[in-house]
């Protein structure tokens, strides 16, 4: 099978749990993550994230649709300064736990997988963004961090 990228769009921020959430939705389907899997798949975030610990409150998530019966939320969020905390969740995927083939049931992960080919690529640009707006400057500005995303495009760009 030949690899593909996956098509990524980076929608508006949202706040959860008083933290501030950038999104990247990635799927292989031109029209987008459906609406009920979004829904499905925001209602649970507030389970992947971690306690307040003084850092400023950034996360990011990936929500990705894959191609087959499964959908996933990956959030990693910003503790201890500058080191990544993990939550994730899947749905529709029985191989990892999930109970039934539905993309909108989502349960949390127990495994430690951090994410797939797709998923992974916002990592490295939430690094640097993180460096440059958060423990660069004098002063963090977490309002330019939360604006630093990647552009729309595919799971392959790195602009």
């Amino acid at each position: 099978m030949a690899f593909t990228e996956k098509l990524l769009w980076a929608p508006p921020p949202i706040e959860v749990g008083g933290r501030r959430v950038k999104r990247y939705h990635v799927t292989a389907d031109p029209s987008g993550i459906d609406p009920e899997i979004e829904k499905a798949a925001y209602a649970i975030l507030p389970e992947l994230l971690p306690e307040p610990d003084g850092t400023p409150p950034g996360t990011f998530v990936v929500l990705h649709r894959g191609g087959d019966s499964g959908a996933y939320i990956n959030a990693y969020s910003w503790v201890w300064d500058n080191a990544l905390h993990f939550g994730g969740a899947a749905a529709g995927q029985p191989v990892l736990g999930c109970p039934d083939t539905d993309p909108t049931n989502f349960v949390r992960l127990d495994r430690s997988l951090i994410g797939c080919v797709w998923e992974v690529p916002p990592i490295l640009h939430e690094r640097d963004a993180w460096v440059r707006h958060m423990l660069s400057p004098e002063t963090p500005d977490l309002d330019a961090y939360i604006a630093d995303t990647l552009p729309d495009g595919t799971t392959g760009d790195r602009r």
